[in-house]
C-alpha cells in the first residue's frame, strides 16, 4: 500500500513538473511569435486607467458597394468611403435609354499602403524608480510603481487633408503587420504596479526605468476624385484624377511597458 501512495506522489509531483515546465514555455513562445523583447511587459490587467480598445471592424461591402467597386481597378479600403456607397441606393429603370448622369460624392482617401512598419520600445520615457542603498548593510528590492499618470499621444508625422479618416486607415494596416493592440492616445494610470522585482546590492544605486512603446508606420497613400455614373439602367464607380502621398504616424502600443534596469 505504501508503495502505491509512493508512487502516486511521484506522478502528481512529476505530471506538475511537466505542466509547468510547458506553460513556461507556451508564454515564451507567444512573445517569441509576437515580436515582444523579453524586457517589454503587458500590464492590461495591472494599468489603473483603463484604456478603451481601439479595435477597428473591417466594415464588409454591401452588394450594391461590391458591384461598383467592381467597375474600378482603384483599391478602396476606406470604411468611411465604403460605408456610404453601403447606404446608397440605386434603381435605375431599365427602360431609362439615353439616360445619363454623375454623382460626384467628393475627393477621397482610397486606401494606405504600408512600405515600412518599424517598433521604438522607448518612444516615450514615463516614470523612473530609484533606490539609493549606499551605507546599507543588506540588499534591497526595486519594482514598478507609476509615480504619475502618463498620456501617450501619438498621430501622423506630417499635416495631410481628411487626417481622421488616415489615421484610420493606417491603424488598420498596422494592427494588421503587428498584431499589436495599438491606439493614437493611450493611458499609463498612478499606481500601476508590477510584481517583478530587481535586488540592489548595498553600497549601490539602482534606477528602474520604465517607456512606453511604440509603432512607426511608414507608407503611401492614393487619394481621388470618386463618382457614380448612371448609363440608362447601369451604375458603375468612377475614380478619376488620383494622386499618392507618402505619409507617416506614431501609434502607440496599448497596455505595454518597456522596462531599462540600471545600477551604479
Amino acid at each position: 500500500m505504501k508503495l502505491k501512495w509512493l508512487g502516486l506522489i511521484l506522478f502528481i509531483g512529476f505530471f506538475t513538473l511537466v505542466s509547468s515546465v510547458s506553460i513556461s514555455a507556451e508564454n515564451k513562445d507567444a512573445k517569441k511569435e509576437s515580436g515582444i523583447p523579453n524586457h517589454v511587459l503587458n500590464i492590461s490587467k495591472d494599468n489603473t486607467y483603463p484604456n478603451s480598445t481601439d479595435d477597428q471592424e473591417l466594415l464588409e461591402p454591401e452588394e450594391i458597394t461590391k458591384e461598383l467597386m467592381e467597375e474600378t481597378d482603384i483599391r478602396i479600403t476606406n470604411p468611411q468611403l465604403i460605408e456610404l456607397l453601403n447606404e446608397t441606393t440605386l434603381k435605375p429603370s431599365p427602360f431609362a435609354i439615353g439616360y445619363r448622369g454623375d454623382i460626384f460624392l467628393g475627393r477621397w482617401p482610397l486606401a494606405y499602403e504600408s512600405k515600412e512598419t518599424n517598433i521604438n520600445w522607448e518612444y516615450q520615457k514615463i516614470n523612473v524608480n530609484e533606490i539609493n542603498n549606499i551605507g546599507g548593510e543588506a540588499a534591497q528590492k526595486l519594482s514598478y510603481v507609476q509615480e504619475e499618470e502618463k498620456k501617450i499621444q501619438g498621430g501622423l508625422t506630417s499635416r495631410i487633408s481628411h487626417s481622421d479618416q488616415m489615421m484610420k486607415l493606417i491603424l488598420l494596416e498596422a494592427q494588421k503587420n503587428t498584431k499589436l493592440p495599438l491606439s493614437f492616445s493611450t493611458v499609463i494610470g498612478k499606481g500601476t504596479k508590477q510584481q517583478n522585482t530587481y535586488a540592489v546590492p548595498a553600497n549601490k544605486v539602482a534606477r528602474l526605468h520604465a517607456f512606453a512603446p511604440a509603432v512607426n508606420e511608414k507608407g503611401e497613400v492614393a487619394f481621388g476624385d470618386v463618382y457614380i455614373k448612371l448609363k440608362g439602367s447601369d451604375k458603375m464607380l468612377s475614380v478619376k484624377n488620383v494622386t499618392r502621398q507618402g505619409i507617416g504616424a506614431w501609434i502607440p502600443i496599448q497596455d505595454h511597458v518597456s522596462f531599462s534596469f540600471e545600477m551604479k
